[in-house]
């Protein structure tokens, strides 16, 4: 019979989440919280759907689950049209370590006026990103190595600072952006918001000496992310 060495053997795979209070919450909940986490603004029901890629009933009981857990309130969002309106959630607790959410805020804020005083939201919206992007790549500065690849590492830096949480593929041509900072007002304003992100990528590329031609943003397109093709796939 072996004897015991009296070490606790170290579980494989990552820690689960755990609640300001030491409860443990399950990967989806701890996925859900950290959206809401990002989220600038309280957020509902079918734009989370759309990004966490879940079935509006199983969500909305993650969410009560959250909130009895004290994690994230609601509130009633304000009334459009016929029927009952619909709920807005929040983190309870946000941490204010990260400066992003407050950013987050100020974009929104700046969407919604484009949306409304410019007689071309997108196009407004996409310049003003890509001025934006410019400066945001000086900030990070230039990339590590010559080439375009180089080039589109540098913009999946950009957009993981800036709280996309990117998944690229192998030649870094496509970008899973797996989180929205601006998640309510990329629902209620796709157009604008989706041009502002795709503007960043312009004129991060541009500032790096990188063709942009190849550029897309496909808002929703999957469960669970958004897609930014950076180039063109090689034939």
């Amino acid at each position: 019979m072996e004897k015991s060495s009296g070490v606790t053997p170290v579980p494989l795979g990552p820690r689960p989440a755990r609640t300001p209070s030491g409860r443990q919450l399950s990967p989806t909940r701890a996925a859900l919280l950290e959206t809401l986490q990002a989220q600038p603004q309280p957020t509902g029901v079918p734009a989370l759907v759309a990004m966490t890629g879940l079935q509006a009933n199983t969500l909305r009981e993650h969410l009560d689950g959250l909130r009895s857990s004290g994690l994230v309130t609601r509130e009633q969002a304000p009334a459009s049209g016929r029927g009952r309106p619909g709920w807005l959630y929040s983190v309870t607790h946000r941490s204010y370590d990260d400066p992003r959410p407050e950013y987050a805020g100020l974009a929104a804020t700046l969407a919604a006026v484009i949306a409304r005083t410019d007689p071309h939201p997108e196009a407004a919206a996409r310049e003003a990103g890509a001025e934006w992007g410019q400066r945001l790549a000086r900030e990070s500065g230039p990339p590590t190595a010559d080439g375009d690849r180089a080039a589109r590492e540098k913009v999946a830096e950009i957009f993981d600072d800036m709280g996309f949480a990117p998944q690229p593929d192998g030649e870094v041509r496509e970008l899973r952006l797996t989180r929205c900072p601006l998640l309510q007002a990329a629902h209620e304003m796709p157009g604008v918001v989706c041009s502002v992100h795709l503007g960043v990528a312009q004129g991060a590329l541009e500032e790096y000496h990188h063709d942009a031609g190849g550029l897309e943003l496909l808002p929703f397109v999957e469960p669970g992310a958004c897609v930014l093709r950076l180039a063109r796939a090689e034939r």
